[in-house]
């Protein structure tokens, strides 16, 4: 363990510095962490590419990251779930737990949402960092702390599936083989899908979405969405009962809706721009559903359950590995498109 607590930094867009921070102490009902590995995501190059996401708007430094897995290090006043030296994966938001929707047990609507990363609210891309002890998640000892950090995007796939509704025998079509999509084909077979089409505009990953199980893929050339529908439902044999539609593409969320059945149902998890033209009368007249998702609500133990019982593997996710000292590398990497998932060791 080091006594320098290094930090990846925010400053604003485009602007990423490495700095050592003081080491923070918990507070009641806190843990100090050890960081050990984090993930980057979408939304950590956009924030630093882009300086905002929707009304999320950079305007101090932020600590960058929030697909983590620590150490305890120490305990703060109160802490009974957690000793020093449990190893554990990290649930990045925190709700005021009193509210309507932390009571109705729909937390992730929460106004007072306190999400690493999220501006005004600091990550944990450092050594050591401070968080809610109740959401923190042990980790089994035949989960390692980079599948724990992947509990974070698989979350996110458990919670598309339940909203969507897939479950035994489900005929599913995901739209996009990034991360988050591939995290859904990972869920949707978990749950029992028989059949899975996934779609992308780049070949490579739809060669990955095949060694993880997709039973169709489509690589996506047309700019017309019908004529995109109608190819996948040549593939499957029929329109889809669900789709996840995980790009954020306008013409693919059209597609999504094209293609799913009548009476089916779309789930968009995928952001793109605020204002989208969809055929809502389509959707309307074959009642066709549309859900959103915002993150994901207890999800966190049917992840962890999930690996830790070997029904799904991330591993397979990472691509590049970085150490925390090279975590600008790491983000350049991440905005070239290259490889899928990205990892940072923060630990020495």
């Amino acid at each position: 363990m080091t006594d320098t607590n290094l930090t990846a930094i925010l400053y604003k867009k485009g602007d990423i510095k490495l700095e050592d921070k003081p080491i923070p102490e918990p507070g009641p009902g806190e843990v100090q962490l050890c960081m050990q590995q984090v993930g980057i995501c979408g939304s950590d190059v956009h924030y630093w590419q882009h300086g905002s996401i929707g009304d999320f708007v950079v305007k101090a430094p932020m600590i960058l990251g929030h697909e983590a897995s620590a150490l305890v290090s120490k305990l703060g006043e109160g802490v009974t779930t957690l000793k020093v030296g449990d190893r554990v994966a990290i649930e990045p938001g925190v709700p005021c737990r009193t509210c309507h929707y932390c009571k109705s047990g729909r937390y992730n609507l929460c106004a007072d949402m306190k999400f690493c990363a999220t501006p005004p609210y600091d990550g944990n891309l450092s050594r050591f960092y401070v968080h809610a002890a109740d959401f923190c998640f042990k980790l089994p000892d035949n989960v390692s702390f980079e599948e724990g950090a992947l509990l974070e995007p698989l979350s996110v796939g458990v919670h598309a599936c339940n909203r969507g509704g897939v479950t035994l025998g489900s005929r599913v079509l995901i739209c996009g083989a990034g991360p988050i999509g591939l995290v859904n084909l990972l869920t949707a077979r978990a749950n029992g899908a028989s059949e899975v089409c996934i779609t992308d505009i780049d070949e490579s990953r739809l060669e990955v979405a095949k060694t993880l199980g997709a039973t169709y893929t489509l690589k996506v050339t047309s700019r017309d969405p019908q004529e995109v529908a109608k190819q996948v439902e040549n593939i499957m044999g029929d329109k889809a009962e669900i789709t996840i539609e995980c790009s954020g593409a306008t013409p693919s969320i059209q597609t999504a809706i094209y293609a799913t059945q009548s009476g089916g149902c779309v789930v968009l998890v995928g952001l793109g721009q605020a204002d989208v033209t969809m055929p809502i009368v389509n959707a309307s007249v074959r009642e066709v559903d549309i859900r959103g998702i915002f993150r994901y609500v207890n999800c966190y133990p049917t992840a962890l359950a999930m690996v830790a019982s070997g029904k799904v593997d991330v591993k397979p996710l990472i691509t590049h590995r970085f150490s925390l000292e090279d975590s600008i590398k790491a983000f350049e990497t991440t905005l070239r498109g290259e490889g899928i998932k990205v990892m940072i060791k923060c630990a020495r």
